[in-house]
């Protein structure tokens, strides 16, 4: 696969031919110990295995199917507790931003601000995160083509901002089910910037359950080999200690106490993939 641009967000190389990097923490903040607990245990298995690890929790989750639904401590305490996060664990933060007034607050405290896949066309917000000069983690929407999510990175691009991550998260197949093309991660990787594979949001069976999402966990473990095995330049995966318990996406997150050995064989593949490309 083409070599993409490649940038430091903090301590983390993302692009280029660095090892394959980490998005991971649970979906929403449900609470600050619970977030910090999280952010804590996750730190601690990538820093024992090498993976450069960047923290991901929403602070307002403003796309849940149902307005009944836990949508997280809204943006002034939920940045407070991604603030604390990061004093902490000296972990990079990321998380979303739904409207213009969102992003200025997120960027004081966020290392990369999220765009999530329904809004990757709005362009005032797409410019108005460039303009922060943070990294902008845009996910590719499931309406939208490969080649199409080219038009969001040049909106960021015309601010000078350069620092943009390429998301894909899995497209509409028929109603509530979402499919992973692989010929999607070289189709975006040719433009230029980092390519993540969400790999959680991507088993999602959107609105499966009425009210809520559904999921299909089973199917993480052999996604995620794949994209690694692909060459992808990063993985975003929903964590939590109890998925049943958790308050949004708990149907599709990794279960806490599978993800080392997970991370463990996808770290395997991504090595053995960037010797192959070396070749």
């Amino acid at each position: 696969m083409p070599t993409t641009h490649s940038f430091s967000v903090g301590k983390v190389r993302l692009g280029g031919h660095a090892p394959l990097f980490l998005i991971a923490g649970p979906c929403v903040i449900e609470s600050e110990a619970h977030a910090m607990s999280m952010a804590e245990q996750l730190g601690a298995i990538t820093a024992e295995l090498g993976v450069p690890y960047i923290f991901k929790a929403s602070y307002d989750k403003a796309n849940r199917s149902s307005g009944l639904s836990f949508r997280g401590p809204q943006i002034e305490e939920g940045l407070r507790i991604l603030g604390r996060i990061k004093e902490r664990t000296g972990l990079p933060i990321l998380s979303d931003v739904h409207d213009l007034a969102q992003v200025g607050p997120a960027a004081e405290v966020c290392d990369i601000l999220q765009i999530p896949a329904f809004l990757c066309r709005q362009t005032d917000l797409l410019l108005a995160a460039g303009r922060t000069g943070r990294a902008v983690n845009v996910k590719k929407g499931q309406f939208l083509s490969p080649w199409e999510i080219g038009n969001a990175a040049e909106k960021i691009a015309s601010t000078g901002n350069e620092k943009i991550i390429l998301t894909e998260r899995g497209a509409s197949f028929g109603y509530q089910n979402l499919v992973v093309d692989m010929r999607s991660f070289p189709i975006i990787r040719k433009l230029g910037y980092p390519v993540v594979f969400d790999v959680t949001h991507s088993v999602q069976l959107p609105g499966g359950e009425g009210n809520s999402s559904g999921g299909q966990p089973e199917f993480i473990e052999p996604l995620a080999r794949a994209g690694a095995a692909v060459g992808i330049d990063g993985m975003f995966l929903e964590v939590h200690d109890n998925p049943a318990k958790a308050l949004s996406d708990g149907t599709n997150a990794l279960p806490l106490s599978q993800f080392k050995p997970l991370l463990q064989k996808i770290q395997h593949l991504a090595e053995l993939a960037r010797e192959w490309d070396a070749r």
